[in-house]
């Protein structure tokens, strides 16, 4: 599956959807992950309500499932929202191979239930679970 990082700096998720330089977007799996490519980004980034400037990250995310910012305002979560991938705040920065390594482990282990959807819709491994009594 491919992670997409907000990043100034391309080692830290330290950036606002909206104000980042650069995704990085990176290609995950239980065994491990591997830069695909970064997407850079010019101009004044932070010019608020500002809608024009989310057209090519958005772009930018076309077949990522999952994206993992600093910040992101409600009208960029709602527009990733709805190209089906799921947004992740990050309470302050940290390096995105921290992140990607987290990923990883929970990959390996029982995903909580959105990350299973998430690995269904790519075509990763899925899970046979018993259905739970609440």
């Amino acid at each position: 599956m491919k992670v997409a990082f907000a990043t100034q700096d391309l080692e830290r998720i330290d950036a606002h959807f909206g104000w980042a330089r650069n995704i990085a977007i990176y290609d995950l799996s239980p065994e491990g992950w591997s830069l695909d490519r970064v997407e850079a980004f010019t101009g004044d980034l932070k010019e608020d309500g500002d809608e024009d400037k989310l057209a090519p990250k958005l772009e930018a995310l076309k077949g990522v499932s999952i994206l993992v910012v600093a910040a992101i305002g409600g009208s960029g979560a709602a527009r990733v929202v709805a190209q089906n991938i799921h947004p992740m705040k990050v309470p302050e920065p940290e390096p995105i191979e921290g992140m990607l390594e987290k990923l990883r482990a929970v990959l390996n282990g029982t995903p909580p239930p959105w990350l299973r959807k998430v690995m269904a819709k790519d075509g990763a491994r899925t899970f046979d679970f018993e259905e739970e009594e609440a």
